[in-house]
Formats: structure tokens, C-alpha cells, sequence
């Protein structure tokens, strides 16, 4: 474009060589990919009308996408892990501990499969999560209202076929098996109210998404890139291509050929850079095996789903957002609570006393408190 623009002004340009100081008529381009900031990794939120929210995936950049809805923390406490891939998962730290940052109280419950080995299971991860982040966990206590870094794990057996996995509120989700990387993929099911939706997370298409989801409201299957759109743009070789897009994941052609045999009112697909040269290779490859009602998923898409009628829209959101105030209520922290420093780094302290007192007094003064500083 920019060279184009250059070219567009030549005239203009040489009309000014030896008549004027012509430095500042150099344009020197960076080009970024544009596809880095409008797609995160796999992560849907479900609204229902009851008040309950759900998460299916926390993939990376997910966190960053759910602060611009400008949804209260709270409200994000339930998490559903298809599988235990980054890109499904990467985010799970930021939503934990970012979530505390943001005003969660609540606890955190995830639910996720076992795996053929315990190493393998959703339990086993989020433990190691939480050793990996002790330090960021002990310096909160006692200074912020922790009580939303506790995590609650509901680790349920890979193999299960649709079988309950949760139940409140008038809400059923079960689970089933999925075919991906490794045993312990599963898929989920959700139904209230008479509505049906079913996420596949990553897989293979398989007998038990065929059986089980049939006739759901709302679909959403991985439609993973086609192999021309991996070896034209991410360089894979073709035999990685085709392995990756057609065994690992499910291509466009599978994905349509899938939502033709289940029928569902909406098939969603996701899980491919949804852009403008992509996406009509996308598109093409579907529609040669199924041609009902399709959406492409991009970041902040939302379905409207009841009864009569699936409105498909795009979220309005917030990137200049700061955290939601609790519904809950947060506590005052225990300062006693707090593990401290070592003398060493204590003694390192350099204190302005007359600079603390000046800001202790103005927010005493505006907030009606009467906090003394620290000595």
C-alpha cells in the first residue's frame, strides 16, 4: 500500500527535490501480522439466561478477550477443559490468578478428562500450576482478598459417554470421548431449558460426537486449516500438512460432512486464522459436504440462541477496560496473614515518611478512613 501511496505522489515528490529540506519525505514501513491481536486461542463463554456463565477452553490471549466484555470476575468460575493443549489451557493462569487481580472472590472450579496416565490428567496439571506460581501466590496473602485463588478440580474419567459430569441450576454438561494427540480429549454436551449445545474442542471425527450431538441448537466443532492453507502459509511440508490437518485435526471437508450427518440449527466452525484469503478456501471445502446454516468464528462473535430463532452478532467490548468491581464483595486482607521479608531486604527499605503521610491524609480525607502509614 505504502509504495503504491509513493507512487500515487511522485509528482508531488520530485516537484520538491532542491527546492525544499526533503529528509522528512522518507517513509520507513514495519508490517506486523494482523492477525496476532483479532484471534486468541479456543475459548467459548456461555451465558445462560439464569445467570450462569461458563467457559469451554481458556486458550491463550482468552483472559484478554473476556476483560473487554466487561464481565465481572465473579461470574468467570466455572471452566471446562477439553484437553490439555497451550492453546487451550494458556490462559488458565491469567484467568486464576488475573481473575483475583480483577476482583474474583469466588473460587475457581475446573472440570477436565483424566488421562491414560495420571501425568496426564487435568488434576496433575493444575496442581503443578499452582507450584508454578507460589511465589505470585504467598507475596498476595495478607496485601489482596485471596479467596479466589483457591482452585477446585473436578477430574473425570476420559472414557466416560455421555455421562453427567455436572448438574446445577438446571443445567446438564456430559462428556465424551474425543480423538486427539493423546487419550484424555473429550468433547462436552451442554443442555438447559430445552437448548442443546455441543463442543468438540480438538478432534477426529468420531462415533460418539456422531450419536450424542445430534440436533443440537448450537455446534461448534474444530474446522482445523485445510493442508493447501498449511503448506501455503505456515510452511508445513505436505505430508506434515496432511497429517496435522486431516488426522490430528479435522479439516473443512471433514468438519462439513460432520454438521451434515448431526444437523444441527447453527454448525460453528473455529480453530483456524480466520482471514480474508483464508477463509473462502475454508468456506469452499465446507460447502462441498454440507450446506446448512454456518458461522466461522472470529474473536468476540456471539450467537443469540432461543427457542425460535440463532442471531449471530458481534459483542460490543471495551479494550480500554479496568476490572469489574466484585459482586460478591471483597474483604479487607489480614495484614497479620502476610509472609514478609527478610531482615536483609527489610533493612533495604528507604523511607519517605513526610511523602506517606501526604498521601495517607488526601485518601483519609476523600474516603472518610483514618489509615495510619506503616512504620
Amino acid at each position: 500500500m505504502v509504495e503504491h501511496l509513493k507512487k500515487t505522489y511522485t509528482w508531488d515528490v520530485d516537484g520538491r527535490v532542491g527546492n525544499t529540506d526533503t529528509r522528512g519525505l522518507s517513509i520507513e514501513v514495519t508490517e506486523f501480522d494482523y492477525k496476532l491481536p483479532k484471534q486468541a486461542a479456543s475459548c467459548f463463554l456461555v451465558e445462560l439466561g439464569n445467570g450462569d456463565k461458563f467457559l469451554f477452553d481458556a486458550g491463550t490471549g482468552s483472559a484478554e478477550r473476556l476483560s473487554a466484555m466487561k464481565i465481572p470476575m465473579d461470574y468467570i468460575d466455572k471452566i471446562f477443559l477439553g484437553h490439555l493443549h497451550s492453546d487451550h489451557i494458556g490462559d488458565l493462569d491469567a484467568i486464576w490468578i488475573g481473575g483475583v487481580v480483577g476482583n474474583r472472590v469466588a473460587p475457581l472450579r475446573v472440570w477436565g478428562p483424566s488421562g491414560a496416565e495420571e501425568k496426564y490428567g487435568t488434576k496433575y496439571m493444575v496442581e503443578h500450576l499452582k507450584k508454578t506460581y507460589t511465589w505470585d501466590v504467598d507475596g498476595r496473602v495478607g496485601n489482596t482478598d485471596t479467596r479466589g485463588l483457591s482452585i477446585e478440580v473436578t477430574e473425570f474419567d476420559y472414557k466416560l459417554v455421555n455421562e453427567i459430569i455436572y448438574q446445577e441450576n438446571g443445567v446438564t454438561i456430559r462428556s465424551i470421548p474425543a480423538i486427539h494427540a493423546l487419550d484424555g480429549s473429550v468433547s462436552f454436551i451442554m443442555e438447559w431449558n430445552g437448548l442443546k449445545l455441543s463442543f468438540s474442542s480438538d478432534t477426529y471425527p468420531n462415533k460418539w460426537w456422531m450419536e450424542h450431538t445430534k440436533n443440537s441448537d448450537l455446534a461448534i466443532h474444530e474446522c482445523f486449516a485445510s493442508p493447501k492453507i498449511l503448506i501455503d502459509k505456515q510452511k508445513f511440508p505436505p505430508q506434515t500438512a496432511l497429517n496435522v490437518g486431516t488426522q490430528v485435526h479435522t479439516s473443512p471437508a471433514q468438519f462439513g460432512k460432520v454438521m451434515a450427518e448431526i444437523n444441527p440449527r447453527m454448525a460453528v466452525g473455529f480453530h483456524f486464522f480466520n482471514d480474508y484469503d483464508t477463509q473462502p478456501i475454508v468456506l469452499a471445502d465446507i460447502r462441498e459436504t454440507y450446506d446448512g446454516a454456518l458461522s466461522l468464528a472470529i474473536d468476540y462473535m456471539v450467537w443469540n440462541v432461543t427457542k425460535e430463532k440463532i442471531t449471530t452478532r458481534m459483542a460490543a467490548i471495551d479494550e480500554d477496560i479496568w476490572p469489574q468491581p466484585s459482586v460478591l464483595g471483597v474483604k479487607r486482607p489480614d495484614p497479620s496473614k502476610r509472609i514478609g521479608f527478610s531482615k536483609y531486604i527489610w533493612d533495604g527499605r528507604v523511607n519517605y515518611p513526610e511523602v506517606l503521610k501526604n498521601i495517607y491524609d488526601k485518601i483519609n480525607k476523600e474516603y472518610g478512613t483514618d489509615l495510619a502509614p506503616p512504620q
